[in-house]
C-alpha cells in the first residue's frame, strides 16, 4: 500500500519551509507539495527538485482549501495524508498511517493524533467518526483517507471554508469529515501519534477572529440545522465562562456565520 503526503504551502518562502521539514525517505511514500505562488521559476531552484519522492506543483490560486484540493488532484497513491509545511514526521509514523488502513480494510478515512506544544487532549480509545465523543475536534493534518473512496464519492475540501477563503477562515476539516460521512464513507479515529507540530497552530492563534467564529456558526448550520442556534448559544456561554470572549458579541458573530451559509453561499 502506498501513501501520498499532501503538503500545502504558500508565499515566497513556501518551499524553504517544506525543505526545513527534513522529510524522511520511505520506499512507498511520496510527497505532493502544492505551492501557491506567482514565482514559478524558483521551483527548480529548490533542493526539493533533487528528490525523486517529492513532486512540487505551483499555481497562483489562493485559499487553503483550494490548495488542498489541488494536492488531491495530483495524488495517485492508495492513501492520502493531509499535511502542512511546519510538521515533523518520522518514517515510523508514516508507516503507522499505512498499517492502520491495512488492518482496517472497511474504513475509507481516518483521523489520528499529533504531539505539540499546545498539548491537545484526545480520547485514549478508537471510535467511529460518525459517533465522536463529546469535546472531540479534528485538526486538518490529522486526516488521512483512501484516495479512490474520496475521489469516487466526489468529496473535496469546501472552498468557502479555511484560511484565505472569502469569509469563513476555518472549519474546512470539520466540513470535510461531515461531507465524507454524508456520502456514506466510513471513518475511524486512532489514538496514534503520526506527526509533531511545534508551537501553537494557526487555528488556536485565531480563535477570537471574526472569520473563525463565523466559520463555527456556518459549520453548525450545516451539521445541525435544527439545533445550531442552541448549540452556538451554549458554546458562546462556555467561552464567556472561560474568559475567552464575551457572550453576546460571540453569539452574534456565530449567527452571522449561520446567516452567511444560509443565504445561498453554499
Amino acid at each position: 500500500m502506498t501513501l501520498d503526503v499532501l503538503i500545502a504551502t504558500h508565499g515566497t518562502d513556501g518551499l524553504k519551509k517544506v525543505e526545513a521539514m527534513n522529510l524522511p525517505e520511505v520506499g512507498h511514500v511520496r510527497y505532493i507539495v502544492t505551492w501557491q505562488t506567482d514565482n514559478f521559476a524558483s521551483v527548480m531552484e529548490s533542493r526539493l527538485s533533487e528528490r525523486d519522492d517529492v513532486s512540487v506543483y505551483a499555481d497562483n490560486s489562493t485559499g487553503l482549501s483550494r490548495n488542498r484540493n489541488a494536492a488531491i488532484s495530483h495524488s495517485t497513491s492508495d492513501i492520502c495524508l493531509i499535511a502542512d509545511n511546519d510538521l515533523v514526521y518520522t518514517a515510523e509514523q508514516l508507516e503507522r498511517v499505512i498499517s492502520s488502513f491495512e488492518s482496517h480494510p472497511d474504513i475509507d478515512f481516518a483521523t489520528f493524533r499529533y504531539s505539540g506544544d499546545d498539548d491537545k487532549a484526545y480520547p485514549d480509545h478508537e471510535f467511529d467518526l460518525a459517533k465522536p465523543p463529546r469535546g472531540y475536534w479534528v485538526t486538518s493534518f490529522e486526516i488521512a483517507f483512501r484516495r479512490k473512496s474520496v475521489v469516487d464519492a466526489g468529496v473535496k475540501f469546501n472552498e468557502l471554508f479555511g484560511l484565505g477563503a472569502p469569509v469563513l477562515q476555518s472549519a474546512e476539516e470539520e466540513v470535510f469529515i461531515l461531507d465524507c460521512l454524508r456520502k456514506g464513507l466510513k471513518g475511524r479515529f486512532f489514538p496514534i501519534v503520526i506527526t509533531r507540530h511545534n508551537g501553537p497552530t494557526t487555528g488556536s492563534r485565531m480563535i477570537n477572529s471574526e472569520g473563525v467564529m463565523m466559520a463555527k456558526g456556518a459549520y453548525h448550520a450545516l451539521a445541525h440545522p435544527a439545533t445550531a442556534r442552541l448549540r452556538l448559544a451554549m458554546e458562546a456561554f462556555r467561552r464567556s465562562r472561560r474568559g475567552i470572549s464575551p457572550f453576546w458579541p460571540t453569539y452574534r458573530t456565530f449567527l452571522a456565520g449561520v446567516k452567511y451559509i444560509k443565504s445561498g453561499n453554499l
